[in-house]
């Protein structure tokens, strides 16, 4: 069980507003659109996260019970340190469009996948990912696996390398496992 109190009083009321998520879902709300009320929405927005990123989360929570919470909240920290510090607290109006997303086979040093989840890594630090993705999505997660790397390290070093593909893909050699073509998605 994660100490959320090490994250400060932001993840308790992220926490809460993660445990209303799973009960409304859980309750038939499938629309990430309508089923937040104001008041989870604007504390969300405070920390550079959407409705939707929560929902997504959620979602995935309850029918695949993956991820746990403990690394939605590592995520989400990581996630709300980039906006407080490199957007300065201002959300992106942006949204990319999913065709302007590498394809999920094209390749980088060899690993399929790592072009495309460098590219929602990116895209969920600026908050701008289309509501059709997910930054840790099932494909991320056995790609990761397949790399023996988690979403929150791999989305801090995306975020320390800047536009550095390169310096990613190094981090990726050195720490993970080589090249494996096995991901379906």
């Amino acid at each position: 069980m994660t100490d959320i109190t090490n994250y400060g009083d932001w993840a308790i009321t992220f926490q809460q507003n993660y445990d209303r998520a799973i009960i409304r879902y859980r309750s038939g709300a499938r629309d990430a659109t309508t089923s937040f009320p104001d008041a989870d929405v604007k504390f969300l927005r405070s920390i550079g996260c959407t409705p939707h990123e929560l929902h997504d989360f959620v979602e995935d929570w309850c029918d695949d019970g993956v991820p746990t919470f403990e690394i939605v909240l590592q995520i989400t920290a990581i996630q709300r340190e980039y906006f407080l510090k490199e957007r300065q607290g201002q959300t992106s109006t942006k949204t990319i469009p999913i065709s302007s997303f590498p394809g999920m086979n094209e390749k980088l040093g060899g690993y399929r996948w790592l072009p495309r989840i460098i590219a929602k890594a990116r895209a969920k630090l600026r908050g701008e990912l289309p509501k059709e993705l997910m930054y840790n999505c099932g494909g991320d997660r056995q790609f990761l696996k397949m790399v023996k790397l988690k979403a929150p390290e791999f989305l801090k070093v995306v975020w320390e390398s800047g536009s550095n593909d390169l310096k990613i893909l190094e981090y990726v050699q050195k720490n993970g496992n080589p090249p494996d073509a096995s991901i379906t998605n």
